[in-house]
């Protein structure tokens, strides 16, 4: 009888620094799907998690190995979008890797990590426009 392997999983913590505030929620993305940064909404695969804005980090677990990307909102009314003006974020928001964000989010590309072991981590650190 033989033993299949099962494909290597791994886990990522997230930290959110520089929230203005502790109302709200925080919203966090994580998805490997670069046509779905960052809004995540079209994938079946995405990871996504809602925490008080209380909370400073959060944690995915069992992640196939591979390239992700996470998009942070700071979803202060609590209504489950990011409020804009003129397209313009009136809340807080941050990437992976804290790439520049000019003239809308950064792309995919920008934002991408490698999920490759156990010791997987990203600091986000939240701008704020307004």
């Amino acid at each position: 009888m033989g033993l299949s392997a099962a494909a290597p999983v791994a886990e990522l913590g997230v930290g959110i620094d520089n929230l203005r505030s502790g109302k709200g929620l925080v919203r966090v993305c994580l998805t490997a799907d670069p046509g779905n940064f960052p809004a995540c909404v079209d994938d079946a695969d995405a990871m996504t998690r809602s925490i008080p804005a209380t909370g400073r980090s959060v944690r995915f677990t069992g992640l196939p190995l591979g390239d992700y990307a996470v998009a942070v909102i700071h979803d202060e009314n609590a209504n489950a979008r990011l409020d804009t003006f003129a397209g313009i974020p009136r809340e807080g928001y941050g990437f992976s890797r804290n790439p520049p964000a000019r003239f809308g989010a950064p792309r995919f590309a920008a934002a991408r990590f490698v999920v490759d072991g156990d010791a997987n981590a990203q600091q986000i650190r939240m701008r704020y426009i307004f």
